[in-house]
């Protein structure tokens, strides 16, 4: 490739760092997250963002299989700028690959959760920190299940409209199940754990806190982050947000959308406020691309990811 080239492309594949952005046409090249290199070596890598493409778990609307690719591919607009609110190239800060999709065989179901647990595991013993795209929410279950083994029992911050914890014989693969089976089998601490946005009922609650839609007026943005920072104290969590905890007219692109939901401003401005939290692992689901209109919900789902990301970046930045 010559050296004269102003804006080289498809750093995806032939970039020479894991840090720094790419400064790639945003319509072009080959897409990953962020154009971050794709790479299976996790040498001297802080972060790896993971696709997991499974959707055989939904309720109501397949395509969740598509949404590491959507994600993907909207994350590229954002390429190559400070990122904002940071006002920082988080990967001037963090080295950090696209790990790829998940492997395992879509013809055997029952298979799929191992194989998510154990690649999982084998990314966090390399003391990467991982960062999931779904795939539909029953993903989460088997990632907690690799996080709690290296850190232990964790608390849950959750955004969704939905609780996830309908009863199950703990034999199901759902996704409106993994969470009131992470709190019997503990691996989430109910009593450090909250769910934000919830506009359903489920038959329990397992202990959480729950912030419901219809209460964010009152409580507003700052009111919110001070419940769950709160809720959540000095320990070990791991963020789990399902797009469809926004409003279907920030989020179309959904299996199981639910109106009355938060703004895309709302969610990510609260976001940004958990920078106290000690986050080891985190994960945006339940994008369906195929629901979509002009990459609304895709591009909800990147700016979740890259404000997760902003957050670890600004810890890594702060001296000690």
């Amino acid at each position: 490739m010559s050296s004269d080239l102003p804006r080289p492309t498809d750093n995806a594949f032939l970039g020479t760092s894991v840090k720094g952005g790419s400064h790639e046409p945003t319509y072009g090249g080959a897409l990953s997250f962020m154009r971050r290199r794709y790479s299976r070596d996790l040498d001297g890598v802080d972060l790896a963002v993971w696709g997991i493409p499974f959707d055989a778990s939904v309720s109501n609307r397949p395509g969740a299989r598509f949404g590491p690719q959507g994600v993907r591919r909207a994350s590229a607009i954002f390429d190559g700028d400070p990122q904002y609110p940071f006002n920082m190239d988080p990967f001037e800060q963090l080295a950090c690959v696209d790990y790829g999709d998940c492997v395992f065989d879509y013809g055997r179901n029952a298979d799929i959760p191992g194989h998510i647990q154990a690649q999982a595991s084998g990314i966090l013993a390399a003391d990467t920190h991982l960062f999931s795209i779904g795939g539909d929410h029953f993903v989460t279950y088997p990632l907690l299940k690799a996080h709690v083994a290296k850190h232990g029992p964790l608390a849950l911050v959750q955004f969704d409209a939905h609780q996830d914890t309908w009863p199950d014989q703990g034999d199901r693969i759902d996704h409106g199940t993994f969470t009131g089976r992470a709190v019997r089998e503990g691996l989430i601490d109910p009593n450090r754990s909250i769910q934000i946005g919830i506009r359903t009922h489920a038959p329990e609650t397992c202990g959480l806190d729950i912030i419901y839609g219809h209460e964010m007026d009152d409580l507003g943005i700052a009111g919110t982050i001070d419940r769950i920072v709160s809720r959540v104290g000095q320990g070990p969590a791991y963020l789990t947000f399902d797009i469809d905890c926004l409003d279907p007219a920030f989020a179309p692109g959904t299996g199981t959308p639910v109106a009355g939901g938060l703004s895309s401003r709302e969610a990510l401005s609260i976001l940004r406020g958990l920078g106290a939290i000690d986050f080891v692992g985190g994960d945006v689901v339940e994008v369906s691309p195929a629901y979509d209109h002009a990459d609304i919900t895709s591009i909800a789902g990147a700016s979740v990811a890259l404000t997760y990301i902003g957050l670890l970046a600004e810890k890594r930045s702060k001296p000690a």
